[in-house]
């Protein structure tokens, strides 16, 4: 891994405090980038941050996010500013699901997944872009980073209102890409499959407690039996790379673009 990769990259991030967030935090960092880790759960991204500014490469540092707070996005860009001295990316992870067959699903669990995952992504990128359209062109592209999944290319059935989001998702990474090109930035994306994370360690346990799993471990098994063709769950790692890819100077000539990480599962 080239240690300086991502020297001189200004990056926020948003539900950076664990999960994906804070190993994708860790990856940029140890190729030279300075992030901020945004998260509600500030004390666990301080402790990120910590890990980060021991290491010795890249600096962090970590702000109180509420992605869904239009002034908390704005106040997280302008951390990472007062600290780097300017943004070049964004990472937009912060997410969740709560799952519900069709039927069951009501006004608060709507609003909830459609709030921090896709309102909470218009948010962040609106933030960012403006900053970075204030800042002024630069030799090499700006570039916001949006989080997709599995569910914005295949409908599933115990989560729809998570489809709906992250198919939203998928909608801001092509709009933002048209509306933002003027302006340098480009805006791409990566979706994962199964990532063992704490949100889908909840998840699995929500698909019982709704029926559509018997045990705890079921939703893992099923689907790397019957959807995935490497065998397998995957974990933060096995994404950081093409997050790092996004973020790098190799990227620069890509945008609205959504790379899966799926373990196969889209060819199905």
């Amino acid at each position: 891994m080239d240690p300086n990769r991502l020297r001189g990259k200004n990056v926020l991030i948003t539900g950076g405090a664990q999960g994906m967030g804070a190993a994708i935090g860790e990856h940029y960092a140890a190729q030279g980038a300075n992030v901020c880790l945004g998260d509600i759960n500030v004390a666990l991204a301080e402790e990120v941050a910590a890990r980060i500014n021991a290491a010795g490469n890249g600096r962090a540092i970590a702000v109180k996010l509420d992605v869904t707070k239009r002034a908390d996005n704005a106040a997280a860009v302008a951390a990472t500013v007062d600290a780097f001295g300017s943004i070049n990316v964004g990472l937009f992870n912060a997410g969740l699901n709560k799952p519900r067959f069709f039927m069951d699903i009501d006004e608060d669990n709507w609003d909830l997944i459609m709030t921090v995952n896709t309102k909470a992504m218009w948010l962040g990128m609106q933030e960012t872009a403006r900053q970075m359209i204030a800042q002024g062109k630069q030799a090499y592209p700006y570039k916001l980073i949006n989080v997709g999944s599995i569910a914005s290319r295949r409908p599933l059935l115990d989560v729809t209102v998570y489809c709906t989001s992250k198919y939203g998702c998928l909608a801001l990474t092509h709009c933002g890409a048209i509306a933002l090109s003027e302006h340098n930035i480009t805006v791409n994306g990566y979706a994962p499959g199964v990532v063992v994370t704490p949100l889908w360690e909840q998840l699995d346990k929500d698909l019982v407690d709704i029926g559509f799993k018997q045990r705890e471990g079921q939703a893992y098994e099923d689907i790397v039996r019957d959807a995935l063709q490497i065998k397998r769950v995957s974990y933060p790692d096995d994404v950081k790379g093409t997050a790092a890819f996004l973020a790098s100077p190799e990227s620069d000539y890509m945008t609205g673009q959504m790379i899966h990480i799926d373990g196969g599962w889209c060819i199905q």
